[in-house]
């Protein structure tokens, strides 16, 4: 309450100043990891539910291609690559099901 117009763009400058710092050595310290074909696969079902968001949930997408926006600049955002499985269970126990489980289950990390 009270933030000028002016305060919250500082906010948001300054915010968005730290994401390279904070984020480039998480890229740097991974960039060579190896991974499996499950946890591709398991990325590419991720990736679904992100394309699904977007066209059914999304406001602002909902938005563009109801309002006349270019539907082709619209899916350009849109991952390349995705993969959907009906009724998809991760197996219990395993790093995708406490993936799940944390998006489903807000946690306090800190």
């Amino acid at each position: 309450k009270g933030k000028t117009p002016d305060d919250i763009f500082a906010f948001c400058e300054e915010a968005a100043n730290v994401v390279p710092e904070a984020y480039v050595p998480i890229i740097n310290k991974h960039k060579g990891d190896a991974f499996t074909q499950e946890q591709k696969d398991w990325q590419l079902v991720r990736r679904g539910r992100y394309v699904e968001f977007n066209l059914v949930y999304d406001r602002g997408t909902i938005f563009g291609l109801k309002t006349g926006g270019r539907t082709e600049s619209i899916l350009m955002t849109l991952p390349k690559n995705a993969n959907w499985l009906y009724d998809h269970s991760p197996e219990e126990g395993s790093p995708e099901a406490d993936a799940l489980d944390a998006f489903k289950n807000p946690r306090e990390w800190v």
